[in-house]
Formats: structure tokens, C-alpha cells, sequence
């Protein structure tokens, strides 16, 4: 039977787990903690991690995992003694510890897990299209690869190819969306760019998009055109993920014609 702590702290089981912490934790952090009531270090660290938790008003939830009445929990994540806190984000473990820690250490673990003020900023300002907020996050945090790109995509449905290429060419050797985002404007620079396949990309016609920058590959012998639509067609595979069908279909593609 579920007990409420607070409205971020909440015990958890086996049956949901999966959607009240995984599920849940792509939208902020959640934090587990793997305890037992006759473990009187348990007993003392969840005072300590329920206050932490309530004091970031919902920035980051806590989930209670009894391991006594949830074995098959412990056994998945490998808990070996207790109490054992692990931080999920994205549906993984992002951090964790064991033993009942201070007061200021749990407040150091859990602003760790939240977004800086740049990464707060950047994902308001993207699902907003707000221009200026991109940019502010940009001045806050320039290694922030998500506002580059949302700048850059704004920048290139203005046509202006020379700023988008500015704004995303410092991080692209580090981030596939930006590289790709960087060919693009090149090849927009340049002399015919494939501008049915980007706008077809830019309206999430992604099967469209890929279809003609397959065809615009096979029909082109030079090197430096080739491999800017190979970052163009990797950027959108890195939309989809990893696992799309549409994905893998046109990576092989694309692998049979470059070979």
C-alpha cells in the first residue's frame, strides 16, 4: 500500500516502477531510494533525503523502494546493502551512493541531477522558439548543444545560413544534430543545395527528406558534397534514434552507396 511522504516523495513497487520512476524520470530526475525499516541507517537518511527532495518544489521526485517487500527491484539494480540511493534520469542511473550520508552532501548529490539556469533556460526557450532566450542561454553556457541547434534550425527557415553556420560549427565535432545542421548550411551556401530534402526535414517529413538525400548522394562524384549530405542524413538519424526503422533502412543505404 502506497504511503504519501509529500507531493514529491512517494513509496514505489515492482508493478510501477517502471512508470513512475523510468517513465517518469525523462522529465526530471528521480531518486530511488532502497531501504528497509529495520535498518536504522535507512532510518536515518530518509528524513534527511525527503526534506532535500520537498525543498526543490518539484524540480526532482523521490521514490521509496522497501527492499524487503521488493526483491525482485534489488536484485535489477544491484543493490547490496542499504540504504542504497540511485538517481535516474533519461530512464537510467545517473548517479548514486550508499550509506546514510550528511545533510550537506545529500544537497550537493541532488543539485548535481538538476539543470544548470543555461539548461533551463535552453529547453524553455526551444519549445518556445524564442530567439533571445536562445541566445541568453547561449551567453550562460556556449558548450550548450541543444540551444545551438534550436537557434540554428530558426536561423536557417530565415534564411540566414551564414549566422546558423556561425552558431553551430564550434560544436560540431562533438554533436551529430549540429554537424549535420553545419552541412547543411554549406550546402545552402554553396551551388544547388537539396532544398526539397531540407524542407521537407524542416516540415518532419523525415522519409521524404532521406529519400532525396539519397538520391542527391547518388548523383554527385565529389568528395566534399558527398560527405556534407552524409552529415546531413546523420543528423536526422540522430532525430530518429538509433533504433527507427527508417533509420537503420536509409543507414544501410547509405553505407551500400559510399562503399
Amino acid at each position: 500500500m502506497e504511503t504519501a511522504h509529500s507531493t514529491y516523495v512517494f513509496d514505489v513497487g515492482e508493478a510501477e516502477f517502471e512508470r513512475r520512476v523510468l517513465e517518469r524520470s525523462r522529465a526530471l530526475p528521480v531518486v530511488v531510494d532502497f531501504w528497509a525499516q529495520w535498518c536504522a541507517p535507512c532510518r536515518a537518511l530518509g528524513p534527511v533525503l525527503e526534506r532535500a527532495v520537498g525543498g526543490r518544489g518539484g524540480r526532482v521526485e523521490l521514490a521509496k523502494v522497501d527492499v524487503d517487500s521488493n526483491p525482485a527491484l534489488s536484485t535489477r539494480f544491484g543493490v547490496q546493502g542499504i540504504p542504497a540511493v540511485k538517481a535516474f534520469r533519461d530512464g537510467s542511473v545517473a548517479s548514486e551512493f550508499t550509506g546514510a550520508l550528511p545533510a550537506p552532501r545529500v544537497e550537493s548529490f541532488l543539485d548535481a541531477l538538476l539543470p544548470s539556469e543555461a539548461e533551463e533556460l535552453a529547453a524553455q526557450a526551444a519549445g518556445e522558439g524564442d530567439e533571445q532566450g536562445l541566445r541568453r542561454a547561449l551567453e550562460l553556457d556556449p558548450r550548450q548543444a541543444a540551444p545551438a541547434v534550436a537557434l540554428a534550425r530558426l536561423l536557417l527557415r530565415r534564411g540566414e545560413r551564414g549566422e546558423a553556420l556561425a552558431v553551430v560549427d564550434p560544436i560540431a565535432a562533438t554533436d551529430f544534430l549540429a554537424a549535420g545542421l553545419a552541412a547543411r548550411a554549406r550546402l545552402e551556401l554553396g551551388e544547388e543545395p537539396p532544398g526539397d530534402a531540407f524542407a521537407a526535414w524542416d516540415q518532419a517529413d523525415h522519409e521524404r527528406a532521406l529519400e532525396l538525400l539519397q538520391a542527391a548522394v547518388a548523383d554527385t562524384s565529389d568528395p566534399g558534397r558527398r560527405d556534407a549530405l552524409r552529415a546531413v542524413m546523420v543528423a536526422i538519424f540522430t532525430e530518429l534514434g538509433a533504433d527507427h526503422p527508417l533509420a537503420g533502412e536509409h543507414r544501410r543505404r547509405l553505407a551500400a552507396t559510399l562503399s
